[in-house]
């Protein structure tokens, strides 16, 4: 990579982190953010740039979390602060529906090229994933003219009501927000680390979710199913090889629109542009956000254009859907991502990563805590467990996770968990980080697992 960095690429915590400026910001908050939103680090940001964030307190810190997959190009890249100041300089917001503009139509093209398959394809623009997801349903409903929708075992789709009843993990995102938009049913998902039978195919785990589809719910009801390709806040989950494409070939035996999510896995993160592109599957609608603008707020429905156009005008828009700076910001980053290939950058993530974890997991051998190292690309995750019970009853250990993550913020390094079980930390690091940043962070993540372990 050919990569100018505009701050320092070091970590750096003082003694007194969390310093007098964030505890001072904590207790404004306090008085002003509703106690609902949370945050996982009590650090406030002055800078970001590359693999790194400054605090207020000038302290520096490593991110293996992008913002949640969204800073792929890092948070501030040049080419996307370059597009922004641009287009603000010109307007700033006319609302697409109203007085359209170059922007939103260009990014349309572009997402119309990059997402797989060779079929016509249209694309509409939201702001956030749970928006895009919730319109692909739109879509998908009323292209077949059916209602029932599908997703699966540990998926997360977004807070609002339709996505908060795709998702299945009930805290925080569910807990006392019921009831539930209707028609919306779960299937088992391929979770090779935790099959009962570990001899399981993916396509026979695919088997078990279509007998479920077809005896309880019936395939000509179903209007959608929809996946996250590696599932995110579920636990960064890989479903086994073939899973994917029986499941898509299912649904075009029976008319059932296929909706690849891939709001946390598209934007070469995984390695690919596309999650699904790892096993050659072509969905009918992909949804898209996080690392699409560079962090501005952004998101689409793309997909096949018999399917898109189904819907009458006016069915589909949002006042800020595809505002014009978060258009400019998009193409800008993908620009980035094709002028520094970091789909190639995010395979060598992974090799670097699973390399290192990988001989820390045999060193700790069968007492290790380690139960799996998983992912693709730079959508990298470990799932912990009890210590000795990786290889038998893979009790999972959400106090370690909390404990490995408490320590490397200490140590100046920003990592993030999920998983249904809280037992999975996941690494989402920027595909702009330099070897050596990256390093020194998996030096931190070794050291918290060693301790704790």
């Amino acid at each position: 990579m050919d990569i100018q960095y505009r701050l320092e690429q070091k970590r750096k915590v003082l003694a007194d982190f969390p310093g007098p400026r964030s505890l001072e910001l904590a207790a404004r908050r306090a008085q002003a953010v509703a106690a609902g939103v949370a945050s996982s680090v009590p650090v406030y940001v002055a800078d970001a740039d590359g693999g790194i964030i400054h605090d207020v307190d000038g302290n520096s810190f490593i991110d293996l979390g992008s913002g949640i997959a969204v800073t792929t190009v890092g948070a501030s890249d040049a080419a996307v602060v370059g597009a922004v100041k641009e287009q603000v300089e010109h307007f700033t917001h006319t609302c697409f529906m109203v007085s359209p503009y170059e922007g939103y139509v260009a990014v349309a093209e572009k997402l119309n090229q990059l997402t797989p398959g060779e079929h016509a394809k249209r694309t509409v623009l939201f702001n956030s994933g749970a928006e895009a997801v919730e319109n692909a349903i739109k879509i998908a409903r009323i292209a077949t003219g059916r209602t029932a929708v599908v997703a699966f075992d540990h998926a997360y789709h977004g807070r609002t009501n339709l996505t908060m009843g795709l998702t299945a993990k009930a805290m925080p995102y569910k807990h006392g927000f019921g009831p539930f938009a209707g028609e919306v049913y779960r299937a088992p998902m391929s979770y090779p680390f935790r099959e009962e039978n570990p001899q399981i195919t993916g396509k026979e785990a695919a088997e078990r979710a279509i007998l479920m589809m077809s005896k309880q719910i019936g395939a000509d009801q179903i209007a959608a199913i929809i996946i996250e390709p590696i599932q995110g806040e579920g636990g960064f989950i890989v479903p086994a090889d073939g899973f994917l494409p029986r499941l898509a070939e299912f649904a075009k035996e029976n008319g059932i629109v296929f909706i690849a999510d891939e709001v946390q896995s598209g934007f070469a993160r995984t390695g690919e542009w596309f999650a699904v592109q790892h096993e050659g599957v072509v969905p009918d609608l992909v949804t898209t956000a996080k690392g699409i603008a560079g962090g501005m707020p952004l998101s689409a429905v793309t997909g096949r254009a018999e399917l898109l156009d189904a819907v009458h005008g006016g069915g589909l828009g949002g006042t800020y859907g595809g505002n014009p700076v978060a258009c400019a910001a998009a193409l800008a980053a993908i620009d980035t991502m094709e002028t520094q290939d970091l789909r190639g950058r995010a395979r060598e993530i992974e090799a670097t990563v699973k390399e290192r974890l990988g001989k820390l997991q045999a060193e700790l051998g069968e007492a290790s805590i380690i139960g799996e190292v998983r992912g693709r690309g730079a959508m990298l995750a470990l799932e912990f467990v009890e210590r000795g019970s990786a290889s038998t009853a893979k009790v999972p250990d959400a106090a370690a996770t909390k404990k490995i993550a408490e320590y490397c913020l200490k140590e100046g390094v920003i990592i993030l968990t999920c998983g249904t079980y809280g037992n999975v930390v996941r690494l989402l690091p920027p595909l702009v980080i330099s070897d050596e940043l990256l390093a020194d962070a998996l030096d931190v993540l070794e050291a918290a697992i060693r301790s704790v372990a």
